[in-house]
């Protein structure tokens, strides 16, 4: 009897043991690596919640509501040079967009905060990952306007929103 109870326990521990690793594994891969099916669904939320009013189709910036995202992209890759903080900076505005929170003072100037949206956390994360890991569509007049507007690359706000991480260079 004691040899069938030795075995049970060495076999529960087994298999236990086994499931945990193809978990661990399966876990590290998915954290890694964006999948084509993460990508794809971060590009319909970027495209259904975001481009209403961040355009790419308007035909110059008197036309435009909010800046276009390959601003909103720019600005805040100056500011933060890794994807985690990249995304959680964009993050924290979009669920708190305030003046005082915001990283584009000269878009908060011209346009004023954003309006606060009732987008998950979830969603907001997957489209800030998105926009981190992919070329954002750019309205034709962009590059000129930030050519002639936007000196060493540096916004026209150049301003630190309260609690928005490193200083900017200068």
């Amino acid at each position: 009897m004691k040899i069938n109870s030795i075995i049970i326990v060495c076999l529960v521990v087994l298999f236990t043991s086994c499931n945990k690793q193809k978990t661990s594994d399966n876990f590290n891969k998915d954290v890694t690596q964006s999948t084509e099916a993460d990508n794809a669904e971060g590009l319909k939320l970027f495209q259904q919640k975001c481009y209403a009013c961040h355009s790419v189709a308007t035909k110059s910036h008197d036309e435009i509501i909010a800046p276009p995202m390959i601003a909103v992209k720019k600005r805040y890759s100056m500011q933060y040079d890794n994807k985690e903080d990249f995304v959680n900076a964009v993050v924290a505005y979009a669920i708190d967009p305030k003046a005082e929170n915001a990283l584009m003072i000269g878009a908060v100037n011209q346009f004023k905060a954003m309006p606060k949206q009732a987008f998950s956390e979830d969603d907001l994360k997957k489209i800030a990952t998105y926009i981190y890991e992919n070329k954002i569509e750019t309205p034709e007049w962009f590059e000129e306007h930030f050519q002639q507007n936007h000196k060493n690359g540096q916004g026209m706000g150049q301003g630190m929103g309260k609690g928005m991480g490193k200083a900017p260079n200068n």
